[in-house]
């Protein structure tokens, strides 16, 4: 049985106490922490930049799931390895040359993602899936956390999952949008191995009990198959 990965998306905790924030994750036992980079053009809202990158890195040894939602990807991918990326997630609907970037992020000795809006499809990944570590299936259209969860991207998923599996492909699936208790569930059922989590987790009186109720409603619907 596979096992799922819960990624705390930073974007929602709060910044005026980040260290706090970070280490909440890590008493939580989380895998990785997932960090949203928006420019203002390729999503309509900016987030923050490599220097908040860096500043997580030294406050915690977590891997560092970072998604570019930037336009030029190719232009910052060292900037952020160089901050501290593990993973290095970029989107195929950016303005870059997209096989070129992968191997970039691999020749730094970085982990290369890559993310589809819900829109796009499956089949558009799949020349590039030799190159890849990580699928991301964004469930909600990028820009704004505390969006409602898109259900008919589930399919997407599932075609991810039996591509991997019929042949041999070994990238992670990793869902981001909207990711409660239930969709959680319907997300892992489907073929998800990562799950980000922002609002939920965050916002919750019980950061770590949320986290443990994420991972059971991963394992039953794993366990029911």
């Amino acid at each position: 049985m596979r096992a799922v990965q819960i990624a705390p998306s930073i974007l929602a905790a709060d910044f005026s106490i980040l260290k706090d924030e970070v280490r909440r994750c890590e008493e939580a036992e989380v895998e990785m922490l997932h960090l949203d980079i928006m420019d203002g053009h390729f999503v309509p809202n900016i987030s923050f930049g490599p220097d908040i990158v860096k500043t997580i890195r030294r406050l915690t040894r977590l891997p560092l799931d970072v998604h570019l939602m930037i336009q030029q990807p190719d232009r910052y991918a060292r900037t952020f390895i160089e901050s501290g990326a593990n993973i290095l997630t970029v989107h195929l609907e950016a303005h870059h040359d997209v096989r070129r970037t992968l191997d970039l992020i691999h020749s730094l000795g970085c982990q290369a993602g890559l993310a589809l809006n819900p829109l796009t499809l499956f089949a558009r990944s799949i020349p590039y899936l030799d190159q890849i570590d990580l699928l991301l299936c964004m469930t909600v259209n990028p820009g704004f956390g505390g969006q409602k969860f898109m259900p008919e991207v589930l399919d997407k998923i599932r075609q991810a999952r039996q591509y991997a599996l019929k042949h041999n492909k070994h990238y992670r699936i990793e869902v981001d949008g909207g990711l409660n208790t239930e969709t959680t569930r319907m997300a892992t059922a489907s073929g998800a191995d990562i799950i980000v989590a922002g609002t939920t987790l965050f916002h919750s009186p019980n950061f770590r009990s949320k986290v443990q109720e994420l991972r059971h409603a991963a394992s039953e619907a794993l366990a029911a198959g």
